[in-house]
């Protein structure tokens, strides 16, 4: 099944998930198979991350708590809250793929 983790970061943890990125994007990495999308979210500027939004495929919710309990960010307080639901993808994609240049992204895209 689909979940969608929607993250939204604590007030002043961005040094905190600078330090983490990458532990984290290994933790990521273990379900990349299981990825539908995932990736920062911005406040209104584009530029300044405020969480993450991820939809990942799981056996089930118990599947999906284990892997989030032990997730960085998660386990170090970058994240005020995470809110889970079950999603089901009716839309076939057309876009929303990375972007084949990303140099001109924020370094917190990259």
């Amino acid at each position: 099944m689909l979940f969608t983790l929607y993250c939204i970061d604590k007030p002043g943890s961005t040094e905190r998930r600078l330090a983490l990125r990458a532990i984290h994007r290994a933790h990521v990495a273990t379900v990349a198979d299981r990825l539908a999308a995932a990736g920062p979210l911005f406040a209104d500027d584009g530029v300044t991350m405020v969480g993450s939004l991820l939809i990942v495929d799981f056996e089930d919710r118990a599947a999906l708590d284990a892997w989030l309990k032990d997730e960085p960010f998660t386990q170090q307080g970058v994240y005020e809250s995470v809110t889970v639901r079950p999603f089901l993808n009716v839309w076939p994609q057309r876009t929303g793929a990375p972007p084949q240049d990303m140099s001109n992204l924020s370094a917190f895209a990259r």
